[in-house]
């Protein structure tokens, strides 16, 4: 078998992650590894270094966790984990991802409390100041950086400001965001922060991490309501046995990860991976909005990592049809998401380029006037 012809894509996907990753990530994925091998341990313990530099110039003070299963299992560990049982944890919601994290909170019977600011609005700085003063219950505050409900980008570092005024516990779900946007937790008071292999570092499914204070971790044994999304000993598992696994860890994703991460430095790092993304956004808005496309946010409140666009206003557009014109050019974008109004979104992070983004608009201009004649 030709490596080479297998490691291409037969499309480009164009979502928050899963996303498309390079032919080099695939491709060190065809040997395997053993978990208890101490190159595999020693290549695990370069991956949670990796990432702390990656997240922080306080490198001293923070420590990495990784854990399998998607980005979610990974939220769970934290909820689960670091709050204890007569903690109260509050939730910024401006999307579907940040009412997961209350929902999470709620099935493990997590005191709760939610500051919803809507869909398409940031959270109300106001609101959040007034409610750390009034209940003081509350030990842990959570926000989604980018809500990729919508594309939104959440106000961390303004957040962040006031949840450590008030001398709170910082949870940052940065699932869409780390590694393509520049972030410093400790610069940010951020206590716990978030995110997973298949996302901005543009590795593939399979396990997610956590970054975290080390002086808040080393508090949580004994907290968690899960055995296997226990954090603090997955955590602390890791750091006796060089990086070993408690039960048996993704392997083929770890390894590609590891390369991903090579590839990040060889781009230039998250600054550079930024400006790819940010240059992919802004050139599918100002070729959309020449198709006749209106984007669900104003430009202000835009992430670089996806975009929510209205449904056209011709009464007859059909999601579904639009999305299998675009599958048949090589080209796979995501339904919306927002409870209030009709969008699909497209996203600009993974194996993508400028290019790539005016490929898709001729390929897009191509399937309206496809489904426009079909509906005539």
């Amino acid at each position: 078998m030709d490596l080479n012809e297998a490691a291409k894509n037969p499309y480009l996907l164009l979502t928050p992650g899963p996303l498309s990753t390079s032919a080099s990530v695939k491709k060190v994925m065809m040997k395997d590894w053993c978990t208890w091998d101490n190159d595999y341990n020693q290549l695990v313990q370069e991956i949670r270094q990796k990432l702390v530099r990656l997240a922080t110039r306080d490198a001293d003070q923070y420590t990495s966790v990784l854990m399998q299963g998607s980005g979610t299992f990974c939220v769970e560990a934290v909820i689960g984990t670091v709050i204890p049982k007569d903690g109260k944890l509050l939730v910024l919601t401006n999307g579907a991802y940040g009412e997961r994290i209350l929902k999470i909170a709620q099935t493990l019977k997590i005191d709760s409390v939610q500051l919803d600011g809507g869909e398409v609005s940031l959270p109300d700085l106001n609101q959040l100041d007034k409610l750390l003063k009034s209940d003081q219950k509350i030990t842990h505050v959570a926000v989604v950086h980018c809500e990729t409900t919508t594309g939104m980008l959440n106000p961390i570092k303004d957040i962040g400001e006031i949840v450590k005024r008030h001398n709170k516990t910082y949870i940052v779900d940065a699932m869409s965001s780390f590694g393509g946007i520049e972030i410093d937790a400790g610069e940010l008071g951020i206590d716990y922060m978030i995110s997973s292999a298949n996302k901005c570092i543009q590795g593939v499914p399979g396990f997610g991490f956590v970054i975290a204070k080390i002086d808040k971790i080393k508090h949580c044994n004994g907290q968690a309501r899960s055995l296997s999304l226990d954090l603090y000993d997955q955590w602390r598992t890791m750091e006796e046995n060089n990086g070993k696994w408690r039960y048996t860890s993704p392997t083929h994703t770890v390894r590609a990860f590891y390369q991903a991460m090579l590839e990040l430095d060889q781009e230039g790092g998250v600054k550079e991976r930024y400006k790819r993304y940010h240059t992919n956004q802004r050139t599918l808005v100002k070729g959309m909005r020449k198709l006749g496309f209106q984007t669900l946010l104003a430009d202000k409140f835009q992430s670089p990592i996806i975009t929510a666009f209205y449904y056209p206003e011709n009464e007859k557009f059909d999601f579904q049809t639009f999305y299998d014109q675009l599958k048949n050019k090589r080209f796979v974008i995501y339904p919306g998401k927002v409870t209030e109004a009709k969008t699909f979104r497209i996203g600009n992070i993974g194996e993508v380029t400028p290019d790539d983004i005016s490929k898709l608009l001729a390929a897009i201009k191509e399937s309206m006037y496809w489904v426009n004649y079909q509906t005539q």
